[in-house]
């Protein structure tokens, strides 16, 4: 496994559009790979997910904010994407 799990991000992506988010995978040209999440009723509202290991003594992946910032364990996709989506609701939603 890498530094960042694809499997994991599409999970992501999956509970995501679920939630009405316009979601994918982005792999940049180093290689490293995040998910780019936008609210279709707001474009401006945009956030980019990272997944990433806790540390080298613990095995727990996690999501991450795009400043790098651990938002919600790997194991639970859905709680992260409830995360994502509080943040890019408009206004009103």
């Amino acid at each position: 496994m890498g530094d960042d799990n694809f499997e994991l991000l599409e999970r992501l992506v999956a509970e995501l559009g679920a939630r009405g988010l316009l979601a994918r995978v982005v792999q940049t040209q180093s290689g490293r790979r995040f998910v780019r999440a936008i609210n279709p009723q707001a474009t401006s509202l945009s956030e980019n997910v990272t997944c990433r290991p806790a540390s080298s003594d613990l095995p727990d992946w996690w999501y991450c904010w795009s400043w790098g910032e651990r938002m919600h364990t790997a194991d639970d996709p859905a709680g992260a994407a409830t995360k994502v989506a509080r943040v890019l609701a408009a206004v009103g939603e």
